[in-house]
C-alpha cells in the first residue's frame, strides 16, 4: 500500500493528519528565545500575541530527525512525501536527506508540490483518497502534477516589514509602500521557489478585485477550490470571500487560519487567496 506523508504547510496538526489517514512532520517557529513545533506546541493566536509584544519570529523546516521518525512509522510499502514548495523552505531538502538515512531509501518518493497552504492541503487530501482506493504511485503522481499546474497563490501582507526582513521586497519599495499606504500583492515566481511582486493597490478591496480579475481571466470558476487563508484577520477574509463570490458564480471557497510558520513570512493580519482545479 502507498502511504502519504507531508508537513504542516497543509495547516494540519499531527493528530488531525492522522485522523485523515496520513502523517506529517511539523514546521517550527522561534520567538522570544523559545522554539515551538507549530500546531503541537503553539497555535497562531498565541503566536501573534507574542509578536505583538514586540518579539520578532523566525521559522524553520521540520527537523531531519522528525521526518526520519515519520518514515520509520511506515516500515512496509511505498511512501510518498508531498512537501511544500522547494525554495520557500528547506522542507523538501530535509525530506530528501531523511530518505537517504533509511535502510531502504528507494521506498520513499519525495515530491515537490510547488505550492503551500491551501493547494498543498488539497493535494495531500486527494493523494490520500487515491492511495486508500488502491491507486499506484505513478497514478497519484500524474494527478498531482495536474493539480500543481492549475494552482495560483497570492499574498496580501498587512505589514511590509515582514517581506523586507525576509528579502522578499526591496527596502526602498517597502518604505514607499508604507508611506503611500499601499496594499502589496505577492505571488509565486514561475519556478515557485520564491515570492515576487504582482501588484500594489490603494486598498484591500482593490487588491482583492485585482487578484479575482486575474483568476477569472485564467478560467478559475466553480470547478476550482478557492482558499482564503489569514493570520488573525478573519473580517478581512470574509470581505475577500464577498468580493470573490461577486465575480465567480457558485465559488467553492474555504476560509482557513494561517499557521504560525507562515505568519512569520506574511506577518499578522496577512491574507492569502489561493486556487486549485478540482
Amino acid at each position: 500500500m502507498l502511504h502519504i506523508v507531508t508537513d504542516s504547510s497543509t495547516m494540519y496538526s499531527v493528530g488531525e493528519a492522522q485522523a485523515q489517514g496520513f502523517d506529517l512532520a511539523p514546521l517550527s517557529v522561534t520567538i522570544n528565545n523559545q522554539t515551538y513545533k507549530e500546531y503541537e506546541e503553539i497555535r497562531t493566536p498565541e503566536f501573534v500575541e507574542i509578536i505583538r509584544q514586540g518579539h520578532l519570529p523566525v521559522s524553520s523546516q521540520p527537523s531531519i530527525g522528525d521526518v526520519l521518525e515519520m518514515y520509520k512509522r511506515q516500515p512496509e510499502g511505498e511512501i510518498l512525501n508531498i512537501t511544500m514548495a522547494d525554495g520557500l523552505s528547506g522542507t523538501y531538502n530535509s525530506a530528501c536527506t531523511a530518505k537517504t538515512m533509511l535502510e531502504k531509501p528507494e521506498r520513499v518518493t519525495v515530491w515537490n508540490s510547488r505550492t503551500l497552504c491551501g493547494p498543498h492541503r488539497y493535494m495531500v487530501l486527494a493523494a490520500q483518497k487515491m492511495a486508500a482506493a488502491g491507486k499506484s504511485l505513478e497514478e497519484v503522481l500524474k494527478r498531482l502534477e495536474e493539480y500543481a499546474a492549475s494552482s495560483y497563490s497570492f499574498l496580501m501582507p498587512k505589514d511590509f516589514d515582514y517581506l523586507k526582513r525576509g528579502g522578499r521586497l526591496a527596502p526602498m519599495v517597502a518604505e514607499v509602500g508604507k508611506i503611500l499606504h499601499l496594499v502589496p500583492i505577492m505571488t509565486l515566481t514561475e519556478d515557485c521557489k520564491r515570492l515576487t511582486s504582482f501588484a500594489k493597490k490603494r486598498s484591500f478591496v482593490k487588491a482583492v478585485d485585482c487578484i479575482v480579475d486575474f483568476l477569472v481571466k485564467k478560467g478559475v470558476d466553480a470547478g476550482h477550490k478557492i482558499y482564503v487563508v489569514h493570520s488573525e484577520a478573519h473580517q478581512l477574509a470574509v470581505q475577500a470571500v464577498e468580493r470573490i463570490r461577486a465575480k465567480i458564480a457558485d465559488a467553492d471557497i474555504e476560509i482557513l487560519p494561517l499557521s504560525p510558520a507562515f505568519t512569520t513570512q506574511g506577518g499578522p493580519e496577512c491574507v492569502a487567496i489561493q486556487t486549485i482545479k478540482k
